[in-house]
Order: C-alpha cells, then sequence, then structure tokens
C-alpha cells in the first residue's frame, strides 16, 4: 500500500501551522481602525444654521409678552399680514419666542429636508402643543440657506395647578423632525482639481505617516504625502478619468493602525478617572492619609433657678453690666454655646507602587493603595509632580 504522508511532509506542515498561528496572534494585537472612523474628507462638512421665531397655539404657556422682544416679534408679524398693533398692548400667553437651530449636511440639495431644534429664549413655561412659524434659517454669511416649520414634539410635558405641579424631562426645547425644507446650496467644487485631503480628528504622526502609505499602496499613479500630523494629500493622476467617489469609498474603508498618546483625564467635579492604554508610571512610593477636622458648636440656654431672691428695696429693677448683659430681677436668663473639635487622621502606611509595563499593572498597582478615586486624583497629580507618570495629564 503506498504510504500518503512521511514524517517530512508532517514537519513541514506543522511548521507552517505554527507560522499561521503566530501571524494570527501578532493581527489580534494590532489595533487597526477604518479610515472613515478616525478621519474625514476635506471640504467635506456640515454647516450650522440659526434662526429667530415664533411658537404659537400653547395652552396658556407661552411668554410674558412684557418681556419686549415677544410683544414687538407680534407686532411685526402681524403687521406684515396687514394688521397694526404698534400702540396696542396684547396679552396674549400662547406664544412664545423661539431660537431654531439646525446643521446643513454636505451636498444638500434643494428641497431635500433636515431636522431642527427649537429651545425657548422667553419666560415661556413649556412649548408642548405648539407649532413653529415659518422662521428662515440663516448660516454665518447671513444668507437663508432653510426656511423651517411644523408642530413640535417634546421628550417630555408638564402640568399643574395652582398649588402643585408635575414636570417630565425638559419642555422649553422640542425637534422638529424634516422640519426643515433646504433653498440654497453650499457650492463645492469637489474632485475637480483631481486631489483630494484626509483630514483626522485626532492629529498623531505616527498615524498620518501609516496612512499615507497604505493609502499609496492601494491608490496606483497617485502621490498621497502627509504634510502635516493631521492632513494627507491625495493627488491623482492627471490623466485619471475614473470616479472620484469610488476612489474615496475605497479610501474610506481602508483599516489602519491607529497610534494613540499617553494621556490621563481627571475630572476633579465627578470624580472620574479616565487612563489610556499607553499609560506608564516608575516605581514611587506613596502615602496618603486623610486629614478630617469636625468642628460642632452647641447653643444651650441657662435658666435662672426658682425663687430666686428679688432685689433690695429701692434697687434698680434691671440692671446693665459692661459687656452689654442685661440682668433682670431675681436672676437672669443666657444663652451659651459648646463647642468641640475633633481631628482624624488615617494612619496610612509607605507603600510602593512598583513599575508598571501595562496599563493593567498600573491600575493594580493604584488599586493596591486602596483610596477612593478622588483620592486617586491627588495621587496621580502628586505622582506627576515627582517625574513618576510618563502620561500627559488633563484636568477638565
Amino acid at each position: 500500500m503506498k504510504r500518503l504522508w512521511s514524517p517530512g511532509h508532517f514537519s513541514c506542515t506543522l511548521a507552517v501551522l505554527v507560522m499561521i498561528m503566530i501571524l494570527l496572534c501578532g493581527a489580534a494585537t494590532v489595533h487597526a481602525a477604518r479610515i472613515k472612523d478616525i478621519a474625514g474628507i476635506g471640504g467635506v462638512r456640515q454647516n450650522q444654521l440659526i434662526g429667530y421665531g415664533l411658537v404659537v397655539g400653547l395652552m396658556g404657556t407661552g411668554d410674558d409678552v412684557k418681556n419686549g422682544f415677544t410683544r414687538e416679534t407680534i407686532a411685526n408679524m402681524l403687521s406684515r399680514h396687514g394688521l397694526s398693533m404698534r400702540d396696542r398692548q396684547p396679552k396674549a400667553k400662547n406664544i412664545a419666542a423661539v431660537m431654531v437651530t439646525a446643521h446643513l449636511p454636505a451636498f444638500a440639495k434643494n428641497g431635500s429636508r433636515i431636522d431642527v431644534t427649537v429651545s425657548s429664549i422667553g419666560d415661556a413655561t413649556s412649548l408642548q402643543g405648539g407649532t413653529l412659524l415659518m422662521t428662515p434659517l440663516q448660516a454665518g454669511d447671513g444668507q437663508v440657506y432653510a426656511v423651517s416649520q411644523g408642530a413640535l414634539v417634546l421628550g417630555g410635558f408638564s402640568a399643574g395647578g395652582a398649588s402643585a405641579s408635575v414636570t417630565k424631562n425638559q419642555t422649553n426645547v422640542a425637534i422638529i423632525t424634516n422640519g426643515a425644507i433646504v433653498e440654497r446650496e453650499v457650492d463645492f467644487a469637489f474632485g475637480q482639481d483631481k486631489k483630494f485631503s484626509i483630514l483626522l480628528f485626532q492629529p498623531d504622526f505616527t498615524t498620518a505617516t501609516k496612512l499615507a502609505a497604505t493609502v499609496a499602496g492601494l491608490i496606483k499613479n497617485a502621490e498621497v504625502k502627509a504634510v502635516d500630523s493631521g492632513t494627507i494629500i491625495v493627488r491623482l493622476d492627471p490623466d485619471f478619468t475614473g470616479n472620484m467617489t469610488e476612489i474615496i469609498s475605497s479610501v474610506e474603508n481602508i483599516d489602519v493602525s491607529v497610534e494613540t498618546g499617553a494621556i490621563v483625564v481627571m475630572n476633579e467635579k465627578t470624580g472620574t478617572v479616565v487612563m489610556g492604554e499607553n499609560v506608564r508610571i516608575s516605581t514611587v512610593a506613596v502615602a496618603h492619609g486623610n486629614l478630617s477636622i469636625q468642628i460642632k458648636e452647641t447653643t444651650n440656654v441657662s435658666q435662672p433657678l426658682p425663687f430666686a431672691p428679688q432685689p433690695p428695696a429701692g434697687s434698680k429693677p434691671v440692671t446693665e453690666r459692661k459687656d452689654g448683659t442685661i440682668v433682670a430681677p431675681g436672676g437672669q436668663t443666657v444663652v451659651t454655646k459648646d463647642t468641640s473639635v475633633a481631628v482624624q487622621e488615617e494612619k496610612k502606611q509607605l507603600m510602593v507602587v512598583p513599575r508598571g509595563v501595562t496599563i493593567q499593572e498600573v491600575v493594580q498597582a493604584l488599586n493596591a493603595i486602596g483610596v477612593t478615586p478622588r483620592d486617586l486624583i491627588t495621587i496621580i497629580q502628586t505622582i506627576k509632580a515627582a517625574g513618576a507618570l510618563q502620561a500627559d495629564l488633563r484636568i477638565i
């Protein structure tokens, strides 16, 4: 019978399997992300829009027109419809002045719809049940790019009476889904000069260099250059006649390994500490003990004894001491204060925090100290001042 395998063939196959396992393990440790998740295409961006308008149809929860700007807005609106309200004082409570905001997407065309957010700027208590009147939305250049109008949608409600009320969530902010119609397009010459730029959300020289090399390996006959830590310029061949959209679509879905800096972010207001993957510490000795000082004052009232002797005949019924104390006949009632001071200091031992080569070892070493997150903020600041923290410390 013919043998189907040999020891040499088996050893060769085993070596190939071991090599595949090593490559798979190495690939698992590489942290990659799509270019579209870490960068954007230059010029492809949103534009902010804003407008001032009126919400009507409220159930007595609108602005007090005495604030001035609401009254003027009502008068201007009615004057455009042939009604003069300049010399009158309206008392309507079903109207509210609002600011309308929206984001105009890139390449938005005439007639497309976008969402808007409506926010009260007066003293209205609720926008529930209101309808936004036609409101032009302007960009930073003063041009009108969209017009908004429609019924409001709130994520809460408000109800109450003379002595009690119930409110759920925010009732002075509402949204209108597809509530604005685009009236003007943003001019943008896309792909006419056969080049585009990739802008990193978090600029980094290492990531930009790797991204440029990866894109250059995918797009043939193109010049790809990282001009700084956050910008990569891609220049296509002058004879390129393909679709620029397809090229960018291919680039956006490329996986690139992302380099992150060693950063520690601390929020003292909430006691939050966030550490990046590359945070390292050197070996240090740490002793941290809380010092608590408690001062307590108790007020006491001292009453005279019963049947206190009366003052002798002919003496003053009431006397006043030099310190201002009034002495009544037969005794006096005085107020005394007892003050107690207690000082407590934790007896913490000096502990050695070993050098950490991974984020897990750093966390384990800091947890071994056994402190609260707020104490940890102070400890990390002190370690940074000692030069033992290899990370950028940011406090928000």
